[in-house]
């Protein structure tokens, strides 16, 4: 038997995610590698123990850690999580690393080796490794089905022999894989849609879905996109001009989703208290945004507040919600990471430091912080 591979509950109780998936058990033991699974981590994701025992894996407890040479988790081990893990370990998780040092320093004292996988890079050999994606896809779903939980009015037009119901006016701020998801899904349900985005690129993506693009185009407007296809911070006058269009847009909607994040840094703020008392009473805005300080002024992380009328939902962890497809996604992406790791013959897990995607992922190695964002230099050679 090759390498073991722990898949712990995880440790806050707001977590209902799992980082595996009977399949993702079935996959690794194919590998040659030994699965536990701590008691009741699919609990959550409607994936009983039962189910992982018949896919390969044994059942262990959170003592079982200290055996592990990986460990796959959905968020960053707590400090009690850390001191049971063994020096050398891989621990690939969503490790919210931007203003967490102290946390990468007690995994990095801890002698282990940690992925963030919310950094993998954006190319075409890990597209099905960008655990970003494939959960923002289900937040921008979640967050439109949030919205018409809230609304209290029908989202399409319906024409009855009582009169017609008018379609609900759906406005989507950032055209990324949630927007873009939160789109389709507005559609879906027989809105009328329309979104803005600061990226040129989304404008085509906003009209194959049938929705409507809003925005400020000019010279900046066309030159406003990094080399890695995120969006990147505009000039004080730009967002001046986009306030003024998106402010008399907004005042004519029914529900407006937010999805705007720079990597690394605060959430831009995209609706102010002004724009949310130009809404109709009744009106309902869904932050996706709400855990990076929220581009909605007055959102509250975990909280739904009506302000000036309006109801602003800021749930936190939306794929949370729908944990049992959440999960299925998440642990595919972990399982396409770790098997670019996995020796064939032996079953044993290698990392090579030499790689793109564990340059741009390993935050933590043999006793350091690697990844130069955080202040360490990556190290060369293989273990």
């Amino acid at each position: 038997m090759g390498d073991t591979v722990y898949i712990a509950k995880e440790s806050d109780a707001l977590e209902p995610r799992v980082a595996a998936s009977p399949d993702t058990v079935k996959r690794m033991t194919a590998l040659g590698l030994d699965v536990i699974v701590q008691k009741g981590a699919g609990a959550g994701s409607q994936i009983s123990d039962e189910a992982f025992q018949a896919a390969g894996a044994r059942i262990g407890t959170a003592a079982d850690a200290k055996k592990a040479d990986v460990v796959l988790r959905v968020r960053r081990p707590s400090d009690t999580d850390i001191k049971s893990l063994k020096a050398g370990a891989i621990v690939l998780a969503q490790m919210d690393p931007y203003g967490n040092e102290p946390a990468l320093a007690a995994l990095a004292k801890a002698g282990v080796t940690a992925f963030a996988m919310e950094l993998m890079p954006r190319i075409t050999r890990a597209q099905s490794m960008d655990v970003l994606s494939s959960q923002a896809n289900l937040a921008g779903y979640q967050a439109v089905i949030e919205a018409a939980h809230s609304f209290g009015r029908a989202m399409p037009m319906m024409m009855t022999a009582a009169g017609t119901v008018a379609a609900a006016k759906v406005f989507v701020m950032g055209a990324g894989v949630a927007g873009l998801q939160a789109i389709a899904t507005a559609r879906r349900l027989g809105a009328a849609v329309s979104a803005t985005d600061v990226r040129p690129a989304a404008k085509e993506q906003v009209a194959s879905l049938g929705a409507k693009f809003i925005a400020v185009e000019d010279d900046e407007f066309k030159a406003a996109e990094t080399a890695g296809g995120y969006a990147k911070e505009m000039s004080k006058e730009y967002q001046a001009k986009q306030a003024a269009l998106v402010a008399d847009h907004i005042s004519k909607q029914d529900i407006v989703v937010t999805t705007a994040l720079i990597p690394g840094r605060p959430a831009p703020r995209l609706i102010s208290r002004d724009m949310l008392k130009g809404m109709k009473p009744g009106s309902v805005a869904v932050d996706l945004a709400v855990e990076r300080g929220g581009n909605i002024e007055g959102a509250r992380p975990g909280e739904t507040v009506v302000i000036d009328g309006v109801t602003v939902i800021g749930l936190l962890n939306l794929p949370g919600r729908i944990a049992a497809s959440a999960s299925l996604l998440y642990a595919k992406n972990l399982y396409t990471f770790l098997e670019t790791m996995v020796d064939k013959e032996s079953g044993s897990v290698k990392v090579n430091m030499d790689d793109e995607l564990v340059k741009a992922t390993a935050l933590t190695h043999a006793g350091a912080i690697v990844h130069p964002a955080f202040g360490g230099q990556t190290s060369k050679g293989a273990e």
